[in-house]
């Protein structure tokens, strides 16, 4: 499919990324295929390093050739006719010194498009290079021989100036897009370095975690990363899963439950037994995915190549139409019918179309950082103009992924304020993260609590202490149901919309509850409410139950949900959408997103996310505003019509300079010199530059 192909055919360094592409993700373990990678990122393949390395080489080659343009001006005899000073700099052997500063630019600064044309040649796929290595050597060759002697007129500035144009255009352009993609090294790195495995005596021993194998029994402590997937032999927590599965709320696990390296362990202490290591744990898949996702983007060829391809055609037909005319047909002399030929090659070199889009990209890039998003991938922001879907995980994009009181039901005797502040005096010292959210509400009402001693944590069941001379308990409906406690039915309404609840006991008698939920973003019903004008269908896709997900659907105004969708199943989501015939985007923040942002055609990470989610993304939003959506797709479709306007301009201008360089006008006395077409040419530069630069003026995107 077109909209979902990558761009950038014309440079070397895509045959090497295709490659490295296709090498193998994982060895034995996800720790390994780190340490596996962190190694090649020595080594000449790495595509991060080798990316580098082009810019350098670009940028290089174009200030070399920029100082050595500057001789070449002063001494070009062509140029100093056209500024009027044509005696300026006149000294004897003035051709040899030309010919000299103008083979090091052409063979040193024109290097990347000769082999760029030998490449598209060989592949049989003519573009950009071929145009502007045809343009440069034509004119270079023909100038050589009339310094040598040939009668005619050099072109040595034009040719200098062309390829110093077509160095700056590529050094922006690769700059504007130089991202090395790390997502797989930040997954390997969840996962902690060493586990604490039990011995068959009883004892601990740390030991690396590409040590473990299926059976090993380990200690995972409260705080700590769990090492790999397993099963829980002993001891009882609440599980952090929300980085891989991406369900906001931490899971209470016993013995029997399952447990996935990668997560973290709450506040009880864990024995597991290791069930999955290396490539069969859910991790490793995870990284899979990601792999696979990434390598399905094909590549498409960028307009300004077809542009180039035509303009090509154009060139060697209208070049070979003309010599064949004027020496064969007409009986003009072989040097008169030469300097039509290579004018009509000059005029043809694409000074502006080599500047159309990387100007465009590179004002489009800034204005989109000073907005509030980072375009990483340029294909996958100019596919961002035909949206016509967007899937937005839950927690942490349309929500804060943090729990907030959403409301509280205080039994007779009891104000709220007061079981608040009761709630928060058990909570205040706690990380647990309703803790944070009750505690966090207390601050947002300006409620105040008590001190509190005798902390006592209830494993996967709460927390109690002495406040004010009582026993407070701040516990799950688990707790309730194992003291055998009735829940009155004005609190177990409390549950509606998937909310998290907590009852608070003083001295065992119930005051009332507190339901909490994952807090909804202000700016996220605007933002649905915007992609909606614009065509864009709106979806929300979440690890998340039902009735949470049907919650936080009809609060936004969204079109459709999934939920209760793991990382495995998001990516397929994506795909079951772009199956519908929608261009797809997907919005997210998490290590459980990853997978899904690579196989959207744009993905878009939530700033304050995860590294991963960041690395895999196509476009980075750095104010975790799910607002700056709408913005992309309003300034990607700005981007396309300068883009479009800067392409026509950059060909159409041959329409009317390539037949006067011909000579078609010449029996009535009009030709077009070398020096009026490189007029032209400068021209078509300088308003392609113009209009560019005229976007940054359009402040609302």
């Amino acid at each position: 499919m077109d909209h979902r192909d990558h761009e950038h055919r014309h440079h070397e360094h895509e045959a090497e990324k295709q490659a490295d592409a296709r090498e193998p993700v994982a060895e034995r373990s996800v720790h390994g295929t780190a340490q596996k990678r962190k190694h090649e990122h020595a080594g000449p393949k790495d595509h991060g390093s080798h990316h580098e390395h082009m810019v350098a080489d670009f940028r290089r080659r174009f200030w070399v050739s920029l100082v050595l343009t500057l001789p070449i001006l002063a001494v070009s005899p062509m140029f100093k006719d056209l500024v009027g000073l044509e005696d300026f700099l006149r000294f004897p052997g003035e051709m040899y010194v030309l010919l000299g500063f103008a083979s090091t630019v052409f063979f040193y600064g024109g290097y990347p498009f000769y082999t760029g044309l030998f490449r598209e040649l060989r592949d049989r796929r003519p573009g950009m290079m071929t145009l502007i290595g045809l343009a440069i050597g034509v004119a270079y060759f023909y100038s050589a021989a009339v310094a040598l002697g040939l009668p005619g007129a050099t072109f040595f500035w034009e040719v200098a100036t062309l390829i110093d144009v077509m160095l700056l255009g590529h050094w922006l352009e690769m700059r504007s897009v130089m991202a090395a993609s790390s997502a797989l090294e930040e997954l390997a790195r969840l996962l902690p370095s060493t586990a604490h495995r039990l011995s068959e005596d009883g004892g601990t021993e740390d030991v690396a975690v590409d040590d473990l194998v299926s059976g090993d029994r380990i200690v995972i402590k409260p705080g700590e990363k769990i090492p790999a997937d397993g099963k829980i032999d002993r001891g009882e927590s609440s599980i952090n899963e929300s980085m891989l599965t991406g369900e906001s709320t931490p899971v209470s696990k016993g013995p029997g439950g399952k447990v996935i390296g990668g997560s973290v362990n709450g506040e009880g202490s864990l024995t597991v037994r290791v069930t999955q290591t290396g490539e069969e744990s859910y991790l490793s898949q995870v990284i899979n995915l990601v792999k696979q996702a990434q390598e399905s983007k094909s590549r498409s060829q960028h307009l300004a190549d077809r542009a180039a391809l035509w303009l090509t055609i154009i060139a060697l037909t209208a070049g070979t139409l003309t010599m064949i005319a004027w020496w064969f047909l007409l009986g003009r002399e072989f040097v008169f019918a030469l300097e039509r030929t290579v004018t009509v090659m000059v005029i043809t070199c694409p000074h502006a179309l080599g500047l159309a889009v990387p100007l465009v990209v590179a004002v489009s890039t800034a204005l989109a950082a000073g907005n509030g998003f980072l375009i990483r991938n340029r294909g996958a922001f100019e596919r961002a103009r035909n949206l016509d879907a967007v899937l937005f995980d839950k927690t942490g994009t349309l929500t804060m992924g943090e729990f907030r009181v959403a409301e509280t039901v205080p039994l007779e005797g009891t104000s709220e304020e007061e079981l608040l502040r009761l709630a928060g005096s058990v909570e205040a010292h706690s990380e647990h993260p309703i803790a944070r959210g009750i505690m966090a509400s207390l601050k947002e009402r300006g409620i105040e609590p008590a001190d509190m001693e005798n902390f006592q944590a209830l494993k996967g069941k709460g927390a109690k202490a002495l406040v004010d001379g009582r026993e407070i308990a701040v516990v799950s409906q688990g707790y309730l149901d194992e003291q055998r406690m009735e829940t009155p039915k004005s609190i177990a309404n409390l549950f509606s919309g998937g909310r998290t609840v907590s009852f608070v006991l003083a001295d065992g008698r119930l005051l009332g509850g507190i339901a909490l939920a994952d807090k909804v973003r202000e700016s996220s019903k605007g933002a649905v409410a915007r992609l909606n004008e614009m065509g864009v269908k709106c979806i929300m896709i979440t690890g998340d139950n039902e009735a949470t997900a049907e919650s936080v659907a009809r609060q936004i105004g969204l079109d459709e949900y999934f939920a209760q969708v793991l990382p495995d199943k998001k990516a397929e989501k994506v795909k079951e959408v772009q199956g519908r015939g929608l261009v797809t985007a997907m919005v997210g923040d998490g290590i459980n997103d990853a997978p899904a942002l690579a196989q959207a055609d744009v993905g878009i990470a939530i700033g304050a996310g995860t590294d991963v989610a960041m690395e895999t993304a196509d476009i980075i939003l750095v104010r975790s505003d799910p607002g700056d959506v709408a913005a992309i797709v309003g300034l990607a479709k700005k981007t396309h019509r300068k883009m479009i306007q800067n392409l026509l301009w950059a060909t159409g201008y041959n329409v009317f300079a390539i037949p006067l360089a011909a000579g078609v006008l010449a029996r009535w006395g009009v030709v077009l010199s070398p020096a009026a077409g490189a007029i032209l040419m400068s021209l078509s530069t300088v308003i392609v530059a113009i209009n560019a630069r005229l976007l940054r003026f359009d402040r609302k995107v």
